[in-house]
């Protein structure tokens, strides 16, 4: 059924798993020359394999469709997507009005099995169940909802040098069952990493997001949104490590099949984590909160907790 899913519609979607391979091929490929130059240091080997679970939780409020930073951000657009099918399927008299997107909660766990290739490369591929709420239909079954795969590597790492670290990530996410609104997104992320001390224990953060999002329907839109933002984090001799991100975001607006049309905005977003850290510098626990304006507020909280098979 995923090769199905993946021809669908044109090849679009093989196009962006051609290009999420291809791009971990050429950061493997690279990572000889990406950092300062380590002659003695080892060739890079398996470092962790491991389940980066996280729980998801998303509030959208009615009219709007969630947008924020990181692959989190998908979970609440594609729930508000799966209420807007559930109410499609709903049978209605002829020449009902238009719907409008309800406000719509969403609880859901991803499970990425994770294989950290060295400190540069990381490999990941899972599922999402989740399960959605509104006030019309009220909580849909737990089902698995979507399938991702992708790819984090530090293009180049500061190693006390003048240039900051530059990751990159690359997400594909598609939305499962087959039905009317299911969807391709496809999540780049590119950050820079400056940090302030030889341990890098305090610096700046930076970085442009872009999601893009297919439908398998012409009769349904949902247009591409690019997110700007500057931050920094701090962790403690403890191994407690706290991020903050504040940036823009701009939306091209959606129209959903019968449900009115959610117009394009550009608002601003904010984002904190706080994370556990070990010694290894491996998270063992972590919890994100978002607020994003989309145009009205959009709360989304994930909680972290990986579970290790083989830790570095």
């Amino acid at each position: 059924m995923a090769c199905e899913d993946l021809l669908h519609g044109g090849g679009w979607a093989l196009r962006r798993v051609n290009a999420v391979v291809v791009g971990a091929a050429l950061v493997v490929s690279g990572g000889a020359f990406a950092k300062d130059d380590e002659a003695d240091s080892p060739s890079p080997g398996l470092a962790n394999v491991y389940i980066d679970f996280r729980t998801n939780y998303a509030y959208v409020p009615g009219g709007a469709l969630s947008t924020g930073l990181g692959d989190s951000s998908l979970f609440g657009t594609l729930s508000q997507i799966a209420t807007l099918r559930q109410l499609l399927d709903r049978p209605a008299p002829p020449g009902r009005p238009l719907l409008s997107a309800p406000t719509n909660q969403g609880v859901g766990v991803d499970v990425p099995l994770t294989v950290d290739l060295g400190e540069a490369l990381s490999l990941y591929g899972g599922f999402t169940g989740s399960t959605s709420y509104n006030g019309l239909s009220g909580w849909s079954d737990v089902a698995v909802t979507s399938w991702f795969l992708g790819f984090q590597a530090d293009v180049y790492q500061q190693n006390g040098g003048i240039f900051p670290t530059l990751t990159l990530q690359s997400t594909l996410t598609r939305a499962v069952p087959d039905s009317p609104l299911a969807t391709t997104s496809f999540n780049t992320v590119v950050e820079a990493k400056y940090a302030l001390d030889p341990d890098e224990m305090r610096g700046w953060l930076a970085g442009v997001q872009y999601t893009h999002v297919e439908v398998d329907s012409v009769l349904a839109r949902v247009g591409s949104t690019t997110a700007g933002y500057v931050g920094g984090f701090y962790q403690w001799d403890n191994n407690w490590k706290v991020s903050a991100r504040a940036g823009i975001q701009s939306f091209g607006g959606a129209q959903l099949l019968a449900a009115t049309p959610i117009a394009s905005y550009t608002q601003p977003l904010l984002r904190l984590d706080l994370d556990r850290m070990d010694d290894n510098d491996n998270r063992l626990f972590g919890i994100t909160a978002q607020i994003a304006w989309a145009p009205k507020p959009v709360y989304q909280l994930t909680v972290r907790t990986p579970l290790y098979a083989i830790k570095d």
